[in-house]
């Protein structure tokens, strides 16, 4: 399968008062097309920026980011996010907040289809009968399907998911990762998400990609077996259990709490 995602020997730094903080140091990260890839690492180690360099927000000082093989010199239109605070504007009904951003971005949907596909992708995420309901009137689990429906109303090509389930209870984000599941099938992406939940990792994606310590390289890369049809009690499988050791071991190396090599 061709990488649809590109991201090859990555240097970027930020200014800072203090002189330059660099936070990639020739970063590798590949995603084929219709893949689902999660990245993983210690805290502040640059996971962020990856996304920022991904959808085109951000420029890297040395190395590629690219997409189809064209290199990516700017920010991107194909591209969806979702972020650990769903951002809904509370004046807005909940339809018309998933449909922000058709009015910012091109769309040759009339206002009838665009209306017809944000009530489609509410009722894929159980949210039918919400839509004239405000933000205040929402869980927020609530409020973070209607962010993964307004970031999927324009069909993008990528979807970028930065920590979105982070401050959800452990039940409600554990129901958000089924849906997650659903949602893919029915709305193929190539998906990339940002998480410090290892299991969420392994649930969710193909492959997951440790990052080093900042600054950042990618110090190891976990393929997940397609196992069909993904269910919570997947997650207590033996196999399960050492993949999440294995990743668990390789945060330590990353926070420099262990030795490189296998988990004892």
């Amino acid at each position: 399968m061709d990488n649809l995602i590109d991201i090859r020997g990555v240097r970027h730094a930020y200014s800072t008062a203090s002189g330059p903080l660099p936070v990639l140091d020739g970063l590798d990260v590949q995603v084929p097309e219709g893949g689902f890839v999660a990245v993983v690492g210690p805290s502040g180690c640059g996971k962020s920026t990856l996304t920022r360099l991904v959808a085109g927000l951000l420029i890297p000082d040395a190395g590629e980011v690219s997409v189809h093989g064209k290199r990516i010199t700017g920010p991107r239109s194909n591209v969806g996010m979702a972020f650990q605070n769903p951002v809904l504007l509370e004046w807005r009904t909940i339809l018309d907040n998933v449909l922000l951003p058709l009015e910012i971005v091109p769309t040759k949907l009339t206002k009838a289809q665009a209306a017809e596909r944000a009530r489609k992708l509410l009722s894929l995420v159980g949210l039918d009968g919400f839509e004239g309901k405000r933000p205040s009137e929402l869980s927020g689990g609530m409020k973070q399907r209607a962010s993964l429906c307004r970031a999927l109303i324009h069909s993008p090509e990528v979807l970028i998911l930065d920590e979105p389930f982070g401050a959800l209870d452990a039940f409600t984000r554990e129901d958000l990762w089924q849906i997650m599941h659903r949602v893919k099938a029915e709305e193929p992406f190539t998906g990339v998400l940002i998480t410090h939940d290892l299991r969420e990792s392994i649930f969710l994606a193909d492959q997951v990609v440790v990052l080093s310590g900042r600054p950042a390289r990618t110090q190891f890369v976990l393929d997940i077996p397609d196992t069909g049809v993904r269910t919570l009690d997947h997650l207590y499988t033996p196999e399960a259990v050492a993949m999440l050791n294995t990743l668990r071991h390789q945060i330590e190396v990353a926070q420099g709490r262990a030795p490189a090599g296998q988990p004892a």
